[in-house]
């Protein structure tokens, strides 16, 4: 008779595994434990989430940040999604960290609830780091990066995306909420995009702007919101640049109060090429 069955799972090229029980006959199988191999042998990873994440890129397209749960443990990890010109008749769908059926039947809700095509892109989906996520509280997550990807729109690095995604396009309930949201606040996130009835329901505050979401066109509204602000910030930051109580800086302000009108911004530097290309002012 067994015991115990415990797998050591993990990418053959990458450092880290993950221990995660299959059979306990002394306690639950829902726990998992993460570890690096060093020159040592393996040593405990003591924040699995803050490792997963901390080689992220500024705002690339097609990647998100989502919150699993392992056990009973939240796990912050990132998703990169990559869609192309399909070359042949029939797209291609590859995915690596989550199930091959689960990324073709939300690519088919993307086409069906939010009428983005997709039949003649090639879709790639990657989780960051070697892990395997089997909850559906990443579906959210995932249609977000395939269509950042899609539209090469960057979802910004500060949102954590949250949600299971049924076949009619809305975004249901997810476990543990409240475990997920402490995470992404530990991590120093600020947004948090979760479904509209977990929102109801939270006991506890947070610092975080927690956007509540019934559907995925909300969800996608609500990046762009948030995508939106961003970039008003950024653009506050040019106008600081002007010396104040000049007419062309009260006239700048008066433009980002009102959010609408033109701005012309004269500089070739690097500073402000930088400034530039984050605003997407191009």
């Amino acid at each position: 008779m067994v015991d115990v069955v415990l797998y050591l799972e993990g990418e053959r090229y990458l450092s880290y595994r993950v221990l995660r029980g299959v059979k306990n006959r002394f306690g639950s199988t829902n726990e998992i434990g993460m570890f690096e191999m060093e020159g040592e042998g393996m040593t405990e990873i003591i924040n699995p989430s803050e490792v997963l994440i901390s080689e992220r890129d500024e705002d690339p397209a097609g990647s998100v940040i989502v919150s699993t749960m392992e056990g009973t443990r939240p796990l912050l990890v990132e998703l990169q999604a990559l869609t192309t010109q399909t070359l042949f008749g029939f797209p291609r769908r590859t995915a690596n960290g989550i199930d091959f059926n689960r990324l073709t039947l939300l690519m088919a809700v993307i086409e069906k609830r939010a009428g983005i095509n997709l039949s003649n892109q090639d879709a790639y989906l990657n989780v960051v780091g070697g892990i395997r996520i089997n909850e559906p509280g990443i579906d959210l997550g995932i249609i977000l990066s395939v269509c950042s990807s899609h539209k090469n729109k960057p979802i910004p690095n500060d949102i954590v995306v949250i949600g299971e995604v049924g076949l009619t396009g809305e975004v249901r309930r997810v476990n543990m909420i409240d475990k997920q949201l402490k995470e992404a606040e530990k991590l120093g996130f600020k947004k948090c995009i979760i479904p509209e009835n977990n929102k109801k329901l939270l006991k506890e505050k947070f610092k975080l702007d927690i956007i509540g979401v019934k559907n995925i066109k909300d969800a996608m509204k609500g990046v762009r919101t948030t995508m939106r602000e961003n970039k008003q910030d950024i653009i506050a930051n040019i106008i600081r640049i002007v010396a104040p109580g000049t007419e062309i800086r009260v006239g700048l302000e008066n433009i980002l109060k009102a959010k609408t009108g033109g701005l012309i911004v004269i500089g070739d530097s690097n500073e402000v090429l930088d400034i530039v290309d984050r605003a997407d002012l191009r």
